[in-house]
């Protein structure tokens, strides 16, 4: 009964392999498309394009915030800005 069961499987597999009417080799050209088949292409590319608009802004999410604590929600102190300083002092040049 096995023996069966396995051949059938094999039969379904086999199956869906002679189903392909051509499959492109490496290096060969594909076939040009049809008109009808230029106009799926855009309009496939529309409704992809339109279906992006509908996917809502997500916040950001912390998967680390309840092990950090309340620490981590305080806002940060902001960096003192740093002096800028001449260019003849980044030329490493000592005045003589």
């Amino acid at each position: 009964m096995r023996k069966i069961a396995v051949a059938v499987m094999f039969a379904l597999i086999a199956q869906s392999a002679w189903a392909e009417d051509h499959v492109p080799m490496y290096g060969e050209e594909s076939k040009a498309k049809t008109e009808a088949e230029k106009a799926n292409d855009i309009r496939a590319e529309r409704a992809y394009q339109r279906s992006l608009g509908n996917v809502p802004n997500q916040k950001a999410v912390d998967p680390w915030g309840a092990a950090r604590g309340d620490e981590a929600k305080k806002p940060a102190t902001p960096a003192k800005p740093v002096a800028k300083h001449s260019s003849k002092a980044k030329s490493g040049s000592t005045p003589n």
